[in-house]
C-alpha cells in the first residue's frame, strides 16, 4: 500500500514537471511577405518607376497597381515568398478554389495549385510561424484612358454614369470632329463603332464600350462635345522648381503646341525650352542648366500669342558632410575604441564598427590610399572572431546593436535633406573576393545560397525620400526589414554595382532617376563592400576604398 502510494506521488510529480516544460514560451519567428506578382501588374499611374509590389514590413502591408487587361476579381498571384518558411493561409471567401491555394511561399504555381483571389477589396493573408502575423494586400487596377479630339481643350469622365463632356475651341466645327483617341474601356478594352470614324457631334453620339477582361460585355457609354467659351488657344501651367531643373506641366488645346520661354529674373533675354513633350491635351517642360537659390520667369505662348509672365525660385545647392572622407573620430566601448567617419560632435556618418569592435574588428578605416587630400575610406569584408561576416559599410544615418540580438543590428537610413542633386560622384576601387558566410547561426535564404563561391560586389546607392523619418533596418534573420528602393515614398534612386576587381581609382557617377517630382525630407546614401552584407554574405578580404564623394547638380 505503501509503495502503491508512492508510486502515485512520482506519478504526479512527473505530470507536474510535463506541465511547467509545456508552459516556456514559444520563440518569436516574425514572418513577413518578402515579394508578391500578379498576373498584369504596371506601374503606379504618371510615375516613371517599377511595377514592383510596394511592400511595408512595418505595417504588414503590400500595394501594388495592374492593368486594364485583367479581371481584378479573378487574378492569378504569379508570385508570393515569405521568410522563416512561414504557412500561408489565405481567406477563403476570396480565393476561387481555397483547397488548391499553397500553404507556403510559391515563385511559379504548379500545375495542381490555384492562385486566384478576388482583390476588388483588400485582401488577408496570415502567415503562421510559432504565431500568426496578417498582411493585407490591395490592388488597385490602372484603366488607362484616352481621350482626344482635334481642337480639345479639356474633358470630364463620369465613370459611374459612364459619361464623358468634351470641351473643344468655341471656333471649333462640332458638326465636323477628329476623333483621336476614345478608348473609354482602356488600353485593352473595345470600343464600337470605331470612334475615329464618326465626325458629327452636333448631338450626344453613344458608343458600346467593353473592358479589356471582358470583351463579350458591352455598356453603353454617352459622349458629348461642348464650345469652351473663351477656351480658344488657352493655356493653363504649374511649374515645379528644384535646383538646378524646374519641370513645367500645363494644359492645352489638342493638336496646338506651345512655345516655352525663361529667364533670371534679372535678365533682358529669353531662352526657349526645347525639352517640351506635348501628350493630347497636356503638355511638359524640362528646364535644365538653372542656378541654384536664384529666381526666374518663365511664360507660355500659343500660336504667337504670349501668356502672361510667372515666377518660380530654384532651391539651394546642399553639400554632402565630409564627402572627402577626410575628418575621422573615436568612439569608447568596454573592449576598446573604434573608427567614426566623422569630426567630433558630429552624427552624419554612420557604420558598423560599434558592432564589430566587440570582436577586435574594425570593418571600415580611415586610410592614406587616398584619391585626394590626406585619407579615404576603407571598407573591408570580414569574419568577426568567426561569428558572422561582416561587409563593410558607411552610410548617412546611425547604427544600434539590436536589443533583441546582440549579434545583429538596427540601423536608421536616412539624413535631413530637402535639395535635388542629379548624381553622386565618388572616387573608388575595389578588391571582390569569393562569398561565404561564417557561423552556425547564419541563415541563408534559398534564394541566395547558390552564390556561395561566387565573386562578391560592391554595392553603393543613393536615394531621396519624402518618407516622415528614417528607414529602419534590421538584420536579425526572425525579424529582417531591408531598405526597398521601390518603396513608394522614394522619390529618386541610383544605384552601383560592382563585381570586379578594379585597382585604381576611377570616377564613378551614379545619376539619380526622379520617379516623382516632390520635395524630399531624407538623403540616403549607402556604401558596402558586399552587396548581401545584410545576409552576412560576402567574401573574406572583399575591400572597397572611397574617397572625394559629392553631389552634383546639373
Amino acid at each position: 500500500m505503501i509503495k502503491k502510494f508512492l508510486y502515485s506521488i512520482l506519478g504526479l510529480s512527473l505530470l507536474a514537471s510535463c506541465a511547467i516544460e509545456n508552459d516556456i514560451p514559444y520563440p518569436i519567428r516574425e514572418a513577413a511577405i518578402e515579394s508578391f506578382e500578379v498576373e498584369g501588374q504596371c506601374a503606379a499611374p504618371g510615375s516613371s518607376q517599377s511595377s514592383a509590389a510596394t511592400i511595408n514590413a512595418t505595417d504588414r502591408t503590400v500595394s501594388l497597381y495592374v492593368d486594364d487587361a485583367v479581371d481584378i476579381s479573378n487574378l492569378r498571384i504569379l508570385k508570393m515568398t515569405v521568410t522563416n518558411d512561414a504557412q500561408i493561409v489565405a481567406d477563403s471567401a476570396v480565393c476561387t478554389d481555397f483547397s488548391k491555394f499553397p500553404t507556403e511561399g510559391f515563385e511559379v504555381p504548379d500545375n495542381f495549385a490555384d492562385t486566384r483571389v478576388d482583390f476588388s477589396n483588400p485582401v488577408t493573408f496570415t502567415l503562421r510561424t510559432y504565431q500568426d502575423y496578417a498582411w493585407k494586400v490591395s490592388v488597385t487596377q490602372v484603366i488607362n484612358r484616352q481621350i482626344d479630339v482635334t481642337g480639345q481643350i479639356r474633358y470630364v469622365l463620369d465613370e459611374a454614369k459612364r459619361t464623358v463632356i468634351i470641351y473643344v475651341s468655341s471656333t471649333q466645327d462640332r458638326g465636323n470632329i477628329q476623333v483621336n483617341a476614345l478608348s473609354l474601356g482602356g488600353s485593352a478594352g473595345v470600343v464600337s463603332p470605331d470612334p475615329t470614324t464618326v465626325h458629327d457631334f452636333s448631338s450626344p453620339r453613344t458608343f458600346l464600350v467593353a473592358n479589356g477582361w471582358e470583351k463579350d460585355v458591352f455598356r453603353e457609354w454617352t459622349v458629348y462635345v461642348y464650345p469652351e467659351e473663351g477656351g480658344s488657344s488657352s493655356s493653363s501651367s504649374e511649374v515645379f522648381a528644384m535646383t538646378s531643373r524646374a519641370v513645367l506641366n500645363g494644359n492645352i488645346e489638342s493638336g496646338k503646341t506651345p512655345v516655352v520661354e525663361y529667364k533670371e529674373v534679372s535678365a533682358t533675354s529669353w531662352q526657349t525650352v526645347s525639352d517640351v513633350t506635348v501628350s493630347g491635351t497636356t503638355y511638359t517642360a524640362m528646364i535644365k542648366g538653372l542656378k541654384s537659390s536664384t529666381a526666374y520667369n518663365y511664360r507660355v505662348s500659343i500660336d504667337g500669342t504670349q501668356g502672361s509672365e510667372k515666377s518660380f525660385t530654384t532651391a539651394a545647392a546642399v553639400t554632402l558632410e565630409n564627402g572627402g572622407l577626410e575628418n575621422w573620430s573615436k568612439g569608447q566601448i568596454a573592449s576598446g575604441d573604434y573608427w567614426i567617419p566623422n569630426a567630433e560632435g558630429s552624427t552624419f556618418w554612420g557604420t558598423g564598427n560599434s558592432a564589430t569592435a566587440i570582436y577586435k574588428t574594425n570593418i571600415t578605416n580611415p586610410t592614406s590610399d587616398k584619391y585626394a587630400g590626406t585619407y579615404a575610406a576603407e571598407l573591408k569584408s570580414q569574419s568577426a572572431l568567426n561569428v558572422k561576416m561582416a561587409a563593410g559599410n558607411l552610410f548617412a544615418g546611425d547604427f544600434q546593436q539590436d536589443p533583441n540580438s546582440i549579434l545583429d543590428g538596427l540601423l536608421h537610413f536616412g539624413r535631413p535633406f530637402t535639395s535635388f542633386p542629379t548624381s553622386l560622384r565618388v572616387y573608388c576601387k575595389y578588391t571582390s573576393e569569393p562569398m561565404q558566410t561564417v557561423g552556425s547561426t547564419t541563415k541563408l535564404p534559398s534564394s541566395l545560397e547558390a552564390l556561395k563561391g561566387r565573386p562578391d560586389s560592391c554595392h553603393i546607392y543613393i536615394a531621396l525620400s519624402d518618407k516622415s523619418e528614417p528607414y529602419e533596418i534590421r538584420t536579425d534573420p526572425t525579424n529582417r526589414q531591408l531598405f526597398d528602393k521601390n518603396d513608394a515614398n522614394i522619390i529618386a534612386y541610383g544605384e552601383y554595382i560592382c563585381g570586379e576587381d578594379v585597382p585604381t581609382y576611377q570616377q564613378i557617377d551614379i545619376p539619380l532617376t526622379y520617379r516623382a517630382y516632390r520635395t524630399p525630407k531624407y538623403l540616403v546614401i549607402v556604401c558596402s563592400s558586399s552587396k548581401y552584407g545584410d545576409y552576412y554574405l560576402a567574401g573574406e578580404g572583399s575591400t572597397l576604398w572611397l574617397d572625394e564623394m559629392e553631389l552634383v547638380y546639373e
